[in-house]
């Protein structure tokens, strides 16, 4: 879901921290992180993982922030940057999985549930954490690409010509991504119900 409100940064603020002020970069960071956090975690889908993620791209923001000439909206621009050291992070952990690890490993963690009331309630629970354990898996399954599409389009609410930007493919690619990875979490979610 993309946000209610859309994210403005004062520009007088962006121009002291593009000059280099260390507490003027430490606003437009906090303005940003949670959307960074959201979209970097999207694509990940660890929440280790996507904080190391985002102290990498605000490393790299900071470095290329006198870069940012003001064409498009910032949150426009950091896009493509946080994208991808998300895609670049999945694949180093999948090489480093099947060089290290040839067997599954799920790194994910198991949050425990409240005490359900009834049986009735503790089934329907069961049910509901089973098909959302399914959707984790499945959409962990997508190649990189395809999540990332996935991820901009259904979690940050971007249109296909903001998607485009961010991820540096041409708008026809974008479509195409998000056709397969429907279709490949569709099939996916068919085949293992």
């Amino acid at each position: 879901m993309a946000e209610s409100t859309p994210i403005t940064t004062d520009p007088d603020i962006l121009r002291r921290a593009q000059a280099g002020d260390e507490a003027a970069f430490g606003v437009v960071m906090r303005e940003h992180y949670a959307h960074v956090f959201r979209l970097i975690h999207a694509i990940v889908r660890n929440e280790h993982d996507s904080r190391d993620v985002c102290q990498e791209v605000w490393l790299t923001i900071w470095k290329r922030l006198p870069q940012f000439r003001g064409d498009a909206k910032f949150t426009t621009w950091i896009h493509p940057i946080a994208v991808r050291r998300a895609i670049d992070h999945l694949r180093k952990r999948q090489r480093w999985y099947h060089r290290f690890l040839p067997f599954g490993v799920d790194d994910d963690t198991v949050e425990s549930a409240p005490e359900p009331a009834t049986t009735d309630d503790a089934r329907q629970q069961a049910e509901g954490n089973e098909r959302l354990a399914r959707l984790r898996q499945v959409l962990d399954s997508l190649p990189p690409k395809l999540r990332a599409a996935l991820a901009l389009r259904e979690v940050e609410g971007l249109s296909y010509e903001e998607i485009a930007k961010a991820t540096g493919v041409p708008t026809g690619t974008v479509m195409s991504r998000l056709y397969h990875a429907r279709r490949l979490l569709t099939q996916k979610l068919k085949e293992h119900p």
